[in-house]
């Protein structure tokens, strides 16, 4: 069991899950190191902060960027000696097949999206490790144990996320290490990375991009403040897997009765709900 009384840092603090991360963290008696590309952003999380008597540093970063992620590490362990959990939450969404997105394209989400995960790891380990107890929590998605089409960037990277994330949580436990991991799969969450994400090149249709955003928002049920609750609940109990969602639930069964076909039935369910909304 982690406890919450160090220091937390969080990337992607922003907004969505980081930012109500941050809110609940500090709650429980967390301080906080917050980082985010978005300064506006990280100002107005850190001035409602302000009331809970935590001390909150803010960091502007860019996680596609390794050295900046190194910076990042040093200054929030300077800032706050006792940080022992690191929280690698930034990510973005990029939309179109395959054929629709090129090598760029691909490689700008994966130094986010995956590289940004390794690096922030990477970083903070060291910190971590001389700490009497510790954890990191690395993103993943319900599209790291499922693989839908139109998804092949963002699963193929959060599918990595799950492995690296899988193979270090062992190699820690092998070495009796006072730093636990866990990798967390939300389904459905209630932010704006939808809207804020990418098309690909070959993605000239806008309707089809808009048709996608509106699916996402009609089936993310979970609020972001439930994400955080749940993955703060899953670092207390230190739980190797974070599933939010009864969505995220569903999916992890289906992949496991039905490892080679899944597909089959979730495109049904799609269908039926796009025409119950229709």
């Amino acid at each position: 069991m982690t406890a919450l009384h160090g220091a937390a840092a969080v990337t992607g603090a922003a907004g969505g899950i980081g930012r109500a991360l941050a809110l609940e963290l500090a709650g429980r008696g967390c301080d906080l190191a917050l980082a985010d590309r978005d300064e506006a952003g990280l100002a107005s999380v850190a001035a409602e902060l302000a009331s809970r008597g935590r001390k909150v540093t803010t960091h502007r970063l860019d996680v596609s960027d390794p050295p900046a992620i190194a910076q990042f590490a040093d200054a929030a362990t300077a800032a706050h000696p006792s940080l022992n959990i690191v929280i690698n939450n930034a990510g973005v969404a990029l939309f179109g097949g395959f054929h629709e997105i090129d090598q760029a394209e691909m490689e700008w989400l994966f130094n986010i999206n995956f590289w940004g995960v390794v690096h922030g790891t990477r970083a903070f380990l060291p910190h971590l490790s001389r700490q009497r107890e510790a954890h990191i929590v690395n993103l993943s998605s319900i599209f790291g144990i499922i693989a839908p089409p139109g998804q092949s960037a963002y699963a193929a990277a959060k599918f990595a996320v799950r492995g690296f994330s899988e193979s270090l949580r062992h190699e820690l436990a092998m070495a009796n290490s006072p730093v636990k991991l866990s990798v967390v799969h939300p389904g459905g969450v209630a932010t704006a990375i939808a809207r804020n994400a990418r098309a690909g090149h070959g993605m000239t249709d806008n309707a089809r991009r808009v048709q996608a955003i509106e699916r996402f928002e009609r089936l993310a049920k979970t609020s972001p403040r439930d994400a955080a609750l749940r993955i703060i609940a899953g670092i207390e109990r230190n739980e190797p897997r974070i599933l939010i969602g009864g969505d995220a639930r569903f999916m992890d069964l289906l992949q496991r009765f039905m490892p080679g076909t899944y597909w089959k039935v979730m495109a049904k369910r799609l269908e039926k709900a796009a025409a119950k909304d229709a």
